[in-house]
């Protein structure tokens, strides 16, 4: 049967033109790629420059999927395990630590308060690695590791910080916890955390248009194929073929929790090896656990690494069944898998090209998801 997708094609027409530069969609169905689609230009004040199929885009968050799935690796290869004390990998990540606000990284000089609690503490070395996929661990959501001097620093900062809540109290979703991890995996593997994913990861699937970049390190050809992003004031200029995420940056281009640029054909197929098992990297079993409810706290429910779907009918897991699991990404990228439908969904813009602040991509992966899955279930 022959899909056209017209609505959802004719919303993405309209996206270019109003919430976002540029923007790619690829969508599996069954295991056959049905629909694939590229719209809108690298720079909106430069039509020759069009967005195709092979632009790439700053996956933000999504990068945290990558990394998750190299650990769940190393897990079955026994080199490591869920309830597993972060402290017997990370040696320094261990002590009594108080319990704190934290930076707003939206609010400069705010902070959040999640917790209300005063004169508590959390004994770090009882966090597991288990704790920190499913976003209960009370470690804060962020910190401001790129006012660091250099990537060293960061990385301490993140390994000592304090704690915001009193863990398996709440859901707090924290880059310092996927930092964390990457550390982490990168000390299982003697190898830098780019070379562990590329290995574990990206090579397996056949990735080639993945890979993280390098801060300070691209080439012409990058800048030639990524789509840009916003005009970094802390930097000094807008950012095209580097991290969008200024904590990655600082840490080298290369984290868990950003750093990853792709296509989403790639995306799309990463997230088909979710569905199959005779072609995925992992386990049937491994992948129960992944999208099994780990933790949840309001609207929010977390699995390993993936976010779940949750009952807001604002978020972009909403339209899809209730199986579905995925996640987002700062910079206006996403990828859904529903195995009931055996659908697969990656949807990528660089709507943060037009700053931060009153983005329209919520309500805009909305759309897309309905219109796309209305066409599926026709």
């Amino acid at each position: 049967m022959t899909r056209h997708f017209d609505q959802a094609n004719q919303i993405l027409s309209q996206a270019v033109e109003t919430l976002t530069p540029a923007a790619q969609i690829a969508v599996r169905h069954k295991g056959q790629l049905v629909w694939s689609q590229a719209a809108g230009y690298l720079d909106p004040m430069d039509t020759t420059r069009p967005t195709t199929e092979s632009t790439r885009f700053d996956m933000a968050s999504v990068t945290k999927l990558f990394a998750s799935t190299a650990f769940m690796c190393l897990v079955e290869r026994k080199l490591a395990a869920l309830d597993q004390p972060v402290c017997q990998v990370l040696e320094g990540f261990a002590g009594l630590r108080p319990i704190r606000a934290y930076e707003d990284p939206m609010k400069p000089g705010e902070f959040v308060d999640v917790s209300g609690q005063v004169q508590q503490s959390v004994d770090a070395a009882t966090i597991t690695f288990r704790d920190i996929l499913s976003h209960n661990s009370g470690l804060p959501a962020w910190r401001p590791l790129y006012l660091q001097p250099d990537a060293e620093a960061a990385r301490l900062m993140a390994l000592n910080t304090f704690f915001a809540y009193q863990p398996h109290s709440l859901v707090v979703y924290s880059d310092i916890g996927l930092i964390l991890l990457g550390m982490a995996v990168e000390a299982l593997t003697g190898e830098p955390l780019d070379r562990a994913v590329s290995r574990l990861v990206l090579e397996p699937c056949g990735l080639a248009a993945t890979s993280y970049i390098q801060s300070e390190a691209k080439s012409a050809q990058d800048e030639a194929l990524c789509a840009p992003t916003e005009f970094c004031k802390w930097r000094g200029r807008r950012i095209a073929a580097e991290v969008h995420d200024e904590n990655a940056w600082r840490l080298g281009g290369v984290s868990a929790h950003a750093g990853i640029f792709s296509t989403a054909l790639d995306i799309a197929s990463f997230g088909q090896t979710f569905l199959y098992s005779e072609n995925t990297l992992l386990l049937p079993a491994t992948i129960t656990e992944m999208t099994r409810l780990q933790a949840a706290c309001g609207s929010s429910r977390r699995g390993l690494g993936f976010a779940l779907w949750s009952p807001d009918p604002e978020a972009s897991s909403n339209p899809f069944s209730q199986a579905v699991f995925g996640h987002t990404g700062f910079t206006g990228t996403s990828l859904w898998i529903d195995p009931l439908r055996e659908l697969v969904v990656a949807f990528l813009t660089n709507d943060v090209y037009y700053g931060r602040e009153s983005r329209g991509i919520g309500a805009l992966r909305v759309q897309i998801h309905r219109a796309i899955i209305q066409e599926i279930d026709t």
